[in-house]
């Protein structure tokens, strides 16, 4: 019996790339050790570090919708608003009763449940709209994240405009860099697997790959759930970091960001989109001696490293291998 589901098993199942899990290794091995040794860093720059790791997962997650499937999409935030208040909801309820030494396992169960509250929602809005292309899917995405941001800031269950606060700080140096190291590795192995070979081909050319009997509708809907996937996993860890949530932490603003990190790492090279999430998060704290002309230079940097390099700041330094993704 088929399900919705089914290319999602498929392309998980596909997956062959031992080398990345050795990597992958190294990632969380790092990502412990980092946190091990958090203690001793300064709180605002370890602050700004776990920032990146939360950039990184959003990047390379959109990355996998925009840049490997060729797609447009403006409803990032929305997803990560939806895991996030869906964690810090579980954990105001639970963390009350359960023991300290439980906490680790309900910031686990916060970041799946986030995930896959946001993996339904990205398949209820891929189904109807992923049969749209360019402008127009933008516009329906767009769409979709503020529709969610509305109900957020009009649900008293959430704290309707006042958000939620009080939130257990359980995100760490550790957990944020080790899911950006799984994300890391799934996004790359699966584009990279006989099966992701699809989000290319439709990428390219949707005429010319559904010539040759790839459905683009279940790839696109494939890359928009597993994206949207952990951008509720970012959310999840950006709700445990910052301990408050708000409607307007996740506007139309905040989409714009992650499509720009994309687009100046390079679409497609998930190598440049990293390095790019980690510049544009440290940019804006690095001109802070500027006060409020801050954001103004941050503003015009932008359009600079546009107009300088549209291609993308990093796409000649990370190239598909055999049309994958670096």
């Amino acid at each position: 019996m088929k399900t919705g589901l089914d290319p999602i098993y498929k392309a998980i199942a596909s997956v062959r790339l031992p080398g990345a899990k050795r990597w992958l290794l190294v990632g969380i091995a790092l990502a412990l050790v980092a946190s091990y040794f958090s203690g001793q860093f300064n709180r605002y720059y370890l602050g700004v570090w776990m920032d990146c790791g939360i950039n990184i997962i959003l990047a390379v997650s959109l990355n996998l919708i925009n840049g490997h499937t060729g797609q447009f999409s403006l409803g990032h935030a929305g997803f990560m608003s939806v895991g996030g208040y869906t964690a810090a909801k579980l954990s105001l309820v639970y963390s009350p009763s359960v023991p300290p030494e439980w906490h680790p396992v309900l910031l686990c169960a916060g970041l799946l449940l986030g995930g896959l509250a946001s993996a339904v929602a990205g398949f209820l809005v891929g189904v109807p709209s992923l049969r749209l292309r360019g402008d127009y899917l933008a516009i329906v995405t767009l769409g979709f994240g503020e529709i969610i941001r509305v109900i957020f800031q009009n649900t008293e269950a959430v704290g309707a405009a006042s958000g939620l606060s009080g939130i257990p700080k359980y995100t760490t140096l550790g957990w944020t860099f080790g899911v950006a190291a799984i994300t890391i590795y799934v996004v790359a192995a699966l584009v990279n697997s006989t099966y992701g070979r699809g989000f290319l081909a439709v990428s390219d050319d949707e005429v010319a790959a559904s010539s040759m009997g790839i459905n683009p509708t279940r790839y696109k809907v494939t890359a928009f759930v597993l994206g949207a996937f952990f951008a509720g996993i970012a959310g999840a860890l950006y709700a445990h970091h910052k301990q408050t949530l708000t409607p307007t932490q996740f506007d139309f603003m905040k989409s714009i960001d992650i499509v720009v990190m994309v687009i100046l790492g390079g679409m497609g090279r998930t190598g440049g989109v990293i390095l790019a999430a980690i510049i544009l998060t440290w940019m804006p704290e690095m001109l802070r001696g500027f006060a409020d002309y801050r954001m103004i230079m941050y503003a015009l940097l932008i359009i600079a490293l546009m107009m300088l390099r549209p291609q993308g700041l990093f796409a000649l330094n990370f190239k598909r291998k055999g049309g994958g993704a670096a």
